[in-house]
C-alpha cells in the first residue's frame, strides 16, 4: 500500500477551519485591530515603538522598545486611557501597563562604522607611537587602521 499525502491546501483555509488555529488567527486579528486604535491615540513618532501584547479583564499590556518611549508614555498614561475608554473595545479599560522590551537582533552590529581621512588615520597612529601603555596604544592602532585614502 503505497502512501499518497493529502492535496496542499491554501494555508488560510488552514487556518479557518482547525480549531485552535482559528482560536489563534482571531487573536491576532483582535489585536491588530486594538493596535490600529490604539495607534489612532498615540503620537506619531510613537507609533513604531509602542504595541499591544495583551488586552484581558480590563488591563492592557503595551510593549514599547526603550526607556525614553516607555517613561513619555507613563506621563501621557491618563489621557491615553480616558481616550481608549471612549471606543466600545475599551470601554472596561482599567489599568496601563507599560514594559520595555528592546527589539529582538543584533542592534550592536548594525552600529555606525568610521571612516577615517588618511590625515586623521596618521595622526592617531603617531598619537600611539607614542604611548606607552600597551592597551591604549593597541586601540589607538586598531582606530588608525580604518583610515580610508582620498581617492
Amino acid at each position: 500500500m503505497a502512501f499518497r499525502p493529502l492535496p496542499a491546501r491554501p494555508p488560510a483555509s488552514l487556518l479557518r477551519e482547525a480549531k485552535p488555529l482559528q482560536a489563534l488567527f482571531n487573536q491576532a486579528e483582535r489585536l491588530t485591530h486594538l493596535q490600529h486604535l490604539l495607534d489612532s491615540q498615540l503620537q506619531p513618532a510613537a507609533r513604531e515603538h509602542c504595541h499591544i501584547a495583551s488586552w484581558r479583564e480590563g488591563c492592557l499590556l503595551l510593549i514599547v522598545t526603550d526607556g525614553h518611549w516607555a517613561t513619555r508614555l507613563r506621563y501621557q498614561q491618563r489621557r491615553l486611557q480616558r481616550q481608549l475608554q471612549g471606543f466600545d473595545e475599551f470601554a472596561n479599560l482599567t489599568k496601563i501597563l507599560i514594559k520595555v522590551q528592546p527589539p529582538s537582533g543584533n542592534s550592536r552590529g548594525n552600529g555606525r562604522s568610521i571612516n577615517l581621512s588618511v590625515n586623521a588615520a596618521e595622526a592617531i597612529q603617531a598619537t600611539a607611537d607614542g604611548i606607552s601603555d600597551p592597551k591604549l596604544r593597541a586601540a589607538l592602532e586598531r582606530l588608525a587602521s580604518r583610515g580610508k585614502s582620498d581617492d
